[in-house]
């Protein structure tokens, strides 16, 4: 692990555009925060911050949230370090203006491509590697490759100071009661999603056995909906959206990520998407199946396998993962508390040999007071 000492104070510009409001922004805010919280000057440049007006209402004072395709002011600071995260092409403006002070001043600032999530074996081999710039303003200049992951070799993971403080603190039981008091004994299993195939069989089971879901809003909410009225057709009955024989549906509102994180914490089972959410699940130390995100050449076949391998998931779990991702058609089996218990066991294996790693931040911290 590296030391411990603090690290100097930069101007880190991040940036970022929003392909999904809870992933891409979602990684780079949480980021941001971080970094500010050890004393760094951030500015997020974004080309949709409504997002933040929900996962992060009160901001953070170390963090200046700036319009995609606009410029610092003369009078600021310049750029230290540029961090370009998931490949989103920082605007030719913005590297002309940085490499026009870079060479006025003389002082370089530092390239960062920060890259997606993967376990996969590429990840190891690619991470920290130089890319000559060899077009445009910054023609000579180097990006160098920095790719988060679970293994000592790779950049690791976000994980802000205090964080498992604050979790020993949280009350799940008492975070239930304040919400659902009627739902004591059921099992409560957190819902954030795409469109899984299997997601009406999933429900239909749920109504069988004291449930309490927690349906995230947007995607997963339409989807619980449409699954909902595809079984109401089916019976030809009609029945309400939020109740079902014996499963119980909460369709949650935007909330911020430290709720986010609570309510990950509180549950039973947690259904995660996308590459924040399966950090968060995987600190929360519960339960948790990853819905990964869907490409058209079923390229996330092997990522999902990568991961599955490095978690040392049990077979359980590897096959709900491939029902649920639509690898296969096998019949969904909802898991019962004592597979439940082993998946939950599997998830804090997997996060203790996190925690003997360092996080992104101090790793990005370490390689830049290297370079620089």
């Amino acid at each position: 692990m590296r030391s411990q000492t603090p690290p100097t104070p930069l101007q880190w510009d991040i940036f970022c555009r929003v392909i999904d409001n809870f992933g891409d922004i979602g990684v780079c805010w949480r980021l941001s925060a971080d970094l500010a919280e050890r004393s760094q000057r951030v500015r997020l440049w974004v080309d949709d911050a409504s997002a933040l007006a929900w996962l992060a209402p009160q901001g953070h004072p170390g963090v200046q949230v700036r319009a995609w395709g606009s410029l610092p002011a003369a009078h600021e600071a310049p750029t230290q370090v540029l961090v370009e995260a998931f490949g989103c092409e920082i605007a030719p403006e913005f590297i002309a203006h940085s490499a026009h002070i870079s060479s006025a001043t003389g002082e370089k600032y530092l390239w960062i491509n920060l890259e997606y999530l993967s376990a996969e074996g590429y990840v190891e081999r690619c991470h920290l590697l130089p890319s000559p710039v060899q077009g445009g303003a910054a023609t000579g200049d180097v990006k160098w490759f920095f790719y988060p992951g679970f293994t000592p070799a790779t950049g690791g993971l976000l994980r802000e100071a205090g964080l498992l403080e604050r979790q020993a603190r949280f009350d799940a039981m008492a975070w239930r009661r304040g919400r659902h008091p009627e739902a004591e004994g059921a099992c409560w299993i957190s819902l954030f999603c795409y469109e899984p195939a299997a997601l009406p069989a999933l429900l239909q089971q749920c109504t069988r056995q004291p449930t309490r879901l927690l349906v995230t809003p947007g995607r997963a909410t339409a989807a619980t909906r449409a699954a909902l009225q595809k079984i109401s057709e089916e019976n030809a009955a009609k029945a309400p959206l939020d109740k079902r024989g014996q499963l119980s549906i909460s369709y949650l509102p935007h909330h911020p990520q430290s709720t986010f994180d609570e309510m990950l914490w509180a549950c039973d089972l947690n259904l995660v998407r996308g590459e924040d959410s399966l950090v968060r699940a995987l600190w929360a130390g519960r339960p948790l199946v990853w819905h990964i995100y869907p490409q058209h050449d079923n390229a996330h076949h092997g990522k999902l396998h990568a991961f599955l391998e490095w978690l040392q998931a049990p077979p359980s779990l590897r096959q709900f993962h491939a029902t649920w991702n639509g690898l296969d058609d096998a019949p969904i089996a909802l898991p019962d508390k004592a597979t439940l218990a082993q998946w939950a066991s599997c998830v804090q294996a997997a996060r203790a040999r996190l925690l003997a790693q360092d996080d992104l931040a101090t790793q990005l911290l370490g390689f830049v007071n290297e370079k620089r």
